[in-house]
């Protein structure tokens, strides 16, 4: 796949906003395609992970009070919460959350596919070259009041 060179004063006179917002529609729109194929969407995602990384450390309560900041799709974590459950692939021992044999098998599934976009969205480019795009923006968020904090 090829992309079109332009100088760099052409470049900098590009909109960030719509760069971005471009850049978010794709990306965000490729990782949701790749979790859909797993009958997931970024929250169950999100769920998944942080259970994986932290077995029966986080409640519903807890979990979700870290993850709603960084939801924009007005989730029900509640309903995301049940449908792992009834899929067999969280427990709550205790009232902690854990992932069962399923559930880790899923996660692995759906890792795999979020790999592979992982994997062509990064073709090309160098990591040094996305570490320093990212802090880009991670100043331009600081520098209009955002938190650029990772999550």
């Amino acid at each position: 796949m090829t992309i079109t060179e332009y100088s760099q004063d052409r470049l900098a006179a590009q909109p960030i906003g719509y760069w971005s917002g471009v850049a978010n529609e794709i990306i965000v729109g490729s990782i949701r395609a790749a979790l859909a194929e797993e009958g997931l969407t970024q929250p169950h995602w999100w769920i998944l992970n942080h259970v994986a990384g932290a077995p029966e450390q986080w409640t519903r309560v807890s979990l979700t009070a870290k993850l709603a900041p960084f939801d924009r799709q007005d989730t029900d974590f509640e309903a995301v919460y049940a449908d792992l459950a009834s899929r067999g692939w969280i427990a709550e021992p205790g009232g902690c959350l854990t992932l069962t044999e399923a559930g880790e098998e899923g996660r692995q599934r759906a890792k795999t596919r979020n790999l592979k976009v992982h994997e062509q969205m990064h073709n090309g480019v160098e990591t040094a070259d996305y570490v320093t795009a990212l802090n880009v923006l991670r100043r331009m968020i600081t520098n209009l009041g955002g938190n650029s904090d990772l999550p």
